[in-house]
């Protein structure tokens, strides 16, 4: 008994050591600015953390398939991914393309995802979704858990 003892409290401690109990939720994520969310993303990397995309995720909201491990990622049948490319207000507060920032998003992506883009135009003012049969092809489904956070 006291030998079984001993090997469930191993098991456990192992299981606490290597895996990570908290899972981050997205949804309903427009996007703001890149650097915002590479830091937010090195943070949940960093961390171990599962991510759980459940809804809109846009703009630079996607930088996640690029800064978490493909194995940390999950995406539900409400997941959309909304891509388009990186811009700054001009002098009339109408959105001019950052070349050099849309190049920078693109190569953050992983290459199943750039090649994704590429097909349908590369990165453009205009949104792209990938979502549906074309995003679990990709990455793994998953199912929503007590334990997902409020919305990141």
């Amino acid at each position: 008994m006291r030998l079984l003892t001993c090997l469930l409290a191993g098991v456990f401690l192992m299981g606490g050591l290597t895996a990570s109990d908290a899972v981050v939720r997205i949804a309903n994520d427009r996007g703001g600015r890149i650097g915002t969310y590479v830091d937010k993303y090195q943070s949940i990397r960093t961390s171990g953390d599962m991510v759980v995309i459940d809804g809109l995720c846009a703009s630079a909201c996607t930088i996640v398939l690029g800064a978490i491990p493909r194995d940390r990622i999950c995406v539900t049948s409400r997941a959309s991914l909304g891509f388009h490319a990186a811009w700054d207000p001009g002098a009339n507060g109408r959105p001019v393309t950052n070349v050099e920032a849309t190049r920078m998003l693109y190569t953050m992506y992983p290459t199943s995802i750039r090649r994704w883009i590429a097909q349908r135009g590369g990165l453009t003012p205009r949104m792209i979704f990938l979502r549906g049969r074309q995003l679990t092809s990709m990455y793994k489904p998953c199912y929503l858990d007590a334990r997902a956070s409020a919305t990141h």
